[in-house]
């Protein structure tokens, strides 16, 4: 069964304030990430990515743009086409720079809450939590709350948890900028193979240019512009 692309935008464009204060972090992106693609998304501080992402996430709408996820318009202009708190439940998935792990909850717990706000509970649960923190290598410390955890193993539990409700559509911000060289490429490889095996589309915010390797393709943005590098930078 062929799959439409997790995510697709079209034209997307974000404008701040009007007149003399118009500041335009978005011009016209367009961009098509299939399922099973695993993209990072390259620029300058203050480039447009955070606006770029936060848009295809269903956080902070576009001004004007289209954009599509599973084959279906979700977002047009500002207008949601769909209950967008529900659609993000189900669909998509977060990572950001910090783990944002809750602190009194263990490695298990905290990808179990998140499959109870997706409306999954009790053995059935459990067990699909378990086969994420096992599939992260990360099963032996379930029971350890991330205080007990490296930053690191933390980012896979941050992992586990934002594949709980397998979503088409996975989303990374700056995933490794608290990691050291030698654990971020390693994070930045379990985005590849979770990407791959799962068949989630990943975008991948990174200044880091040290993994670029591990990505099937990058794209760049620059004063709100959206570029594309349609080389393959994974090995297969």
């Amino acid at each position: 069964m062929t799959h439409p692309p997790a995510i697709e935008t079209n034209g997307l464009t974000k404008v701040y304030g009007s007149g003399n204060t118009e500041v335009v972090a978005l011009r016209e992106a367009t961009m098509t990430i299939e399922r099973g693609e695993v993209v990072a998304l390259l620029g300058p501080s203050g480039s447009g990515k955070s606006t770029l992402l936060s848009a295809v996430g269903l956080i902070n709408p576009p001004t004007r743009g289209e954009i599509k996820i599973d084959g279906q318009v979700v977002m047009r202009g500002p207008n949601a086409l769909v209950d967008v708190r529900r659609y993000r439940r189900e669909r998509l998935g977060f990572i950001f720079q910090k783990s944002n792990l809750i602190p009194f909850l263990s490695a298990l717990e905290n990808v179990l809450v998140a499959l109870a706000i997706s409306g999954q509970e009790g053995r059935k649960a459990k067990r699909r939590a378990m086969e994420l923190l096992e599939s992260l290598g990360i099963a032996d410390r379930a029971h350890n709350r991330p205080s007990a955890l490296s930053g690191g193993q933390q980012q896979r539990v941050a992992i586990a948890r934002a594949l709980a409700n397998r979503p088409s559509l996975l989303l990374a911000d700056e995933p490794t900028a608290a990691l050291d060289s030698t654990l971020g490429r390693q994070v930045m490889e379990l985005f590849r193979e979770v990407g791959h095996e799962n068949q989630a589309g990943v975008l991948v915010v990174t200044h880091d240019q040290r993994a670029l390797d591990v990505f099937d393709r990058t794209l760049s943005l620059e004063d709100g512009v959206l570029t594309e590098d349609r080389g393959s930078h994974a090995s297969t």
